[in-house]
Order: structure tokens, then sequence, then C-alpha cells
């Protein structure tokens, strides 16, 4: 048995597999094994696999369980000192695992991380989704070295230095199984978007860290299964961010920030329908708020769970400041413009 086990969840991604497997079958095969968990699809993808790529573990699941417990599902069933959760999507590049592994056998206080992502169809820009390690601000809306909001930097070496991150992306994930099952996985109500972030708090609260390392270079698609204006993406994001900050939030900032977020989600709300003219995204972003509402009898007790275990307060990458006042009003557009 290797080290790594890098672990595909695929969903109706034929193509993609057929496009990117190749290439990590090179560069990988020899340090990993390769394994794709398959969320019940229905386009010939686990056909595919079996006759053209054998040396690929597939692990077929009853049914579409989704990103996060799909994850959860796949990764019971492996066995693995660390486990990579990589997107279809992804090209890796040669010798991408190594600079990983390296730097957590030599950072042992790390449970995460991630590499630098390109876009694939603009190589020389980082990757809206990753870029080069992710972050959040005080009232929730997560951010990247290399992106805030829409506005994404070309890759020039800025953000080369290995750093502790507040999330690694969900796109290529490594994380060591001991600290995958210490957190409990992902948290399979959110269903898709937003699930890493959740688990990498949950982790920092523990007493864990999460970095990013962008010796380790990879290029992403993104969106590759669901495009970013799809009111269901919409609604998930919405109703995701706001579960995961009503879970892991200390008490002292649970009600200001949430006060805040019912504010300025229904602002977002009505920009869209009024500027974007989004009558889909709107609706998208009420109902996200209502489902979040219609969650909270559960949550209550998972809330009261996690500050149970939490062992830290301060996580590095949770910034105090509004991200919304520095990009629109303060005009800072990068990363790097940002106050430390």
């Amino acid at each position: 048995m290797k080290r790594i086990a890098i672990v595909i969840l695929n969903w109706n991604g034929e193509a993609m597999l057929r496009q990117y497997v190749p290439t990590l079958l090179r560069h990988s095969a020899e340090q990993a094994d390769l394994i794709v968990a398959d969320n019940a699809s229905t386009d010939g993808s686990v056909p595919m696999l079996r006759s053209t790529f054998p040396e690929v573990r597939v692990i077929s699941l009853e049914k579409n369980w989704g990103f996060a417990d799909g994850y959860n599902h796949a990764l019971a069933q492996v066995d693995a000192e660390f486990l990579l959760l990589l997107n279809s999507d992804v090209e890796v590049t040669a010798g991408w695992l190594t600079p990983l592994l390296d730097f957590m056998d030599s950072h042992p206080d790390a449970a995460a991380c991630q590499p630098k992502l390109r876009a694939e169809y603009q190589r020389d820009m980082l990757e809206y989704a990753g870029a080069c390690g992710g972050f959040i601000d005080r009232y929730g809306y997560p951010f990247c070295r290399g992106r805030l909001f829409e506005t994404v930097e070309k890759d020039e070496g800025q953000y080369d230095t290995p750093m502790p991150v507040f999330w690694a992306t969900g796109a290529a994930l490594l994380i060591r199984q001991a600290d995958w099952k210490a957190s409990g996985g992902l948290d399979g109500r959110f269903f898709a978007h937003q699930e890493e972030i959740d688990l990498c708090w949950r982790l920092q609260l523990m007493g864990r860290k999460v970095y990013c390392v962008p010796q380790s270079v990879v290029y992403h698609v993104g969106g590759g299964t669901l495009p970013k204006s799809n009111p269901a993406k919409t609604r998930l994001n919405f109703r995701n961010n706001l579960l995961m900050l009503y879970k892991n939030l200390p008490d002292a900032e649970l009600r200001h920030v949430m006060r805040w977020r019912c504010l300025l989600d229904y602002v977002a709300a009505l920009e869209m329908l009024i500027l974007g003219r989004s009558w889909g995204d709107f609706r998208a972003a009420i109902q996200g708020r209502r489902e979040f509402r219609q969650l909270l009898p559960v949550y209550r007790a998972l809330r009261r769970d996690v500050q149970q275990k939490a062992r830290c307060t301060e996580l590095p990458g949770r910034k105090a400041y509004s991200l919304l006042w520095q990009y629109y009003i303060k005009g800072r557009k990068t990363f790097s413009a940002l106050p430390d």
C-alpha cells in the first residue's frame, strides 16, 4: 500500500476522466494509489474506466451523494496515511506530489495542504476556486491569495511562499487520514459548496493547521459540473455559508455576525435582481436563507459539539476586517493590498 491515495469523486464526468486521468497516471502512479469514486453516474464513466484505465480502482456508490457525503462514503473504504481529494477537471504536473508530501512530513502540525492552482484555459493566471490558499473575512466571505471576489490575478510568483491559510480548496486537498477521521470528514448536509472551508475551520478549532504549498502546481478547469451562474450553486453557497458560520463562530461573535449577514444577504439578492437581472439567482439566495433557518434545529446540536471540542480561538487566515469594505470602498483589489 502506498502512502497517498488520490481519490476523484465522479458524477457523469466521463469526458473529464478521459482527458485528465492519463496525465494523473503518468505523474502520480509511482507515489499514489489512484481511485475514482463514482456517484452513480449514468454516462458510461464506470465501464470506460474499467476498460481504458484498469489500473485505477473504482468505488461504485449506490446513489449520487453529492460532493460532501460522496467523499465521506468513498473515503470510508480507503486506507492510506494521506488522502488526496482531487477534482476530475484537474491537470496535474510532473513532480506535483513531492512538495506536498515533503511539506507534510516536515510539518507535523499540518492537517492538510493544497498546491497552487492555475487556470487550465488561461495558464498564466491563478484559478478562481483555490489560487494560492483560502482566507475568510469577519462576516464569512471567502477569498484567496490571488483572487478577491471576481478579480483574479496573473501568477507572477507573488504568492510562492508556503504559509498557513484558513482553508484549502477541495479541488486538490491533501489531508492526513488521522485528521480526516478525527474531524468527522465533510458535512454531508452541505451536499456541495463550501464544505472544505467548514472542514478546515473545524480542523483549526481542534488545534491543527492548514497550508498552501505553491511549489506544487496543478491546473484546474473549474465549474466543470456546475456553472458559476447556476441558481442551484447560488442557493447552496448562501445556505452553506450561513450553516458554516452558525456552527463554527465563537459565542462572542455569533449574534453580531449573523445580524450583519442577514442585511448583507438581502442586499446581495437585490443586487442580483436589479443589476444582474437574474430572477433565478435572486430566488435562489432567498431560498438559501430559508433552508438555513429550516436546518437550525439540527445544527444547534452540531454547534454545541463543535464548540465543546474547540481548543483554539486565534485562527490563521480568519481576518478581522470586512472584505466588502476593503474591496468596494477602499478599492483594494488584490490580496497583497489588503491589511495584514
